[in-house]
């Protein structure tokens, strides 16, 4: 039985079965249970403080759930932003809860305890490179299929899409593509729509967005799919969000430090000095939000680098540029060594 059907109850059960099904929830993140009526319609919601209310108040435990049901009950619509609403279920401890369209049919129940909050946004992964650095592995495996821990670089980022709520994920493939579309398949294993777009020629890191004819989303996440993080994408949506960005870029912070005074000069007469500083620099990360509407600013199916993309957005006047400072682990496995490093970093971060 899935975690959808442990919170269900039909309207016309009685109570009796209602309050084994809750019973069955002990060890559950919650014990509440979500009313449906014979149309998959929410009703209404059902603890067992209801029930026990119900009896107290002359109910018999053979009557149908319809009677003791609590009517006005927390819920999260499909077509909304639910963001802040979700943080604020989530500092009230209030961790399952029904989501529903706009006719009230039920969708899915959500566990915020694996699932952290529902990002309004596609996503799409670059996963078509060869990767060369990485011979002899790549010879016979693509990149994204190399494992780290228990499972492939590219299974790390889509179930991390998936914790902040992104269903709809589309993934670019060349490179012994056939290893990834049967290992992931549609992408209903795990509860979501994947599309893949099959390169006859590199496109570079941003090419196949243009192959992406239409999204019922404003924004869309792209990434590498050769990077470990264990970046924040609900902080990192927001961020965007909050700048009014056109597109948002994460950042690594690197910090350099000089071991020797740094001499500020005018000509050759030296104005002022600086002992030993630390200057800290920003590098891409391979990994941005972008308006779903960029897609338009280059030929379809054409060579297509993301850099470009960026300098077409600081030459404009009516886009904006932004970069989030990635503070948390972040590693772009392109070598050998970064490999092993990832290999040896997942038995200690959290991913």
């Amino acid at each position: 039985m899935n975690s959808n059907q442990q919170h269900i109850v039909n309207v016309n059960q009685e109570a009796r079965e209602a309050l084994r099904a809750l019973d069955a929830l002990q060890d559950s993140v919650s014990r509440t249970l979500f009313v449906i009526n014979n149309n998959n319609k929410l009703v209404g919601s059902v603890t067992d403080g209801d029930i026990r209310r119900g009896l107290l108040t002359g109910l018999e435990i053979s009557h149908p759930i319809a009677s003791f049901m609590n009517t006005e009950f927390k819920y999260l619509k499909e077509a909304d932003d639910n963001l802040s609403r979700i943080k604020k279920y989530r500092e009230a401890d209030i961790h399952v809860l029904p989501l529903i369209d706009n006719d009230f049919h039920l969708v899915e129940i959500l566990d915020l305890k694996k699932r952290r909050t529902l990002l309004p946004v596609a996503a799409l992964i670059m996963a078509g490179g060869r990767g060369e650095r990485l011979r002899p592995l790549t010879d016979v495996q693509p990149k994204p299929m190399l494992k780290i821990g228990d499972k492939p670089i590219i299974e790390h980022n889509i179930d991390r899409l998936i914790s902040y709520g992104i269903k709809d994920i589309f993934i670019s493939v060349k490179y012994l593509k056939e290893q990834i579309m049967n290992f992931l398949g549609d992408g209903s294993a795990k509860g979501i729509n994947i599309t893949y777009i099959e390169e006859t020629e590199p496109l570079g890191t941003l090419g196949a967005f243009s192959l992406i004819d239409k999204s019922t989303y404003e924004d869309i996440i792209v990434m590498n799919s050769d990077i470990l993080t264990n970046i924040d994408f609900e902080d990192f949506y927001q961020y965007y969000k909050e700048h009014d960005a056109s597109m948002a870029l994460a950042s690594i912070p690197y910090q350099v430090n000089i071991p020797y005074a740094v001499l500020e000069t005018i000509d050759y007469q030296v104005s002022s000095f600086k002992e030993k500083p630390s200057y800290i620099y920003y590098s891409n990360g391979g990994i941005y939000f972008m308006k779903f509407e960029l897609n338009k600013l280059f030929d379809k199916g054409c060579f297509f680098n993301a850099t470009v993309m960026m300098d077409l957005l600081i030459a404009s006047a009516k886009q904006k540029l932004v970069h989030y400072p990635l503070l948390g682990y972040w590693l772009d496995i392109g070598k050998y060594d970064d490999l092993k490093k990832a290999q040896e970093d997942i038995k200690h971060v959290k991913i």
